[in-house]
């Protein structure tokens, strides 16, 4: 059977210990899909990563909110609207240091997966 279209009702809730939603649409977990991973995300205020250098190129879209990124040492921060494309093999670190909630959209390519993302 041809499947012309797949709609993604169900996305695979990933298991958070820092308050963070990740809502993962397409990908390795949800779907299979190791071309690319698309996840919705809500970051509360306060929240960080370690630094990390994933094997994937990583593009975000801020929906509501802002996101600081430290891409090697430059620190830069967008706002809803904005959008950054960070190349794989960077150095990177993920923050949301402001007093609200940051929703956003995350695209891997190829698709995040844990052994990737290099965390510090």
């Amino acid at each position: 059977m041809n499947k012309k279209y797949t709609i993604q009702n169900q996305p695979f809730i990933v298991p958070t210990t820092d308050g963070k939603l990740i809502e993962e649409h397409h990908g390795l977990a949800s779907t299979e899909n190791q071309e690319i991973s698309i996840a919705h995300m809500v970051a509360p205020p306060g929240w960080s990563e370690p630094f990390q250098t994933p094997e994937f190129d990583e593009y975000t879209y801020i929906i509501k909110g802002k996101k600081q990124f430290i891409i090697d040492d430059e620190k830069v921060v967008l706002e809803a609207g904005q959008s950054i494309k960070i190349n794989k093999n960077v150095r990177v670190q993920y923050s949301n240091p402001f007093n609200e909630p940051c929703e956003y959209l995350s695209i891997c390519k190829p698709a995040f997966a844990p052994n990737k993302v290099h965390r510090e």
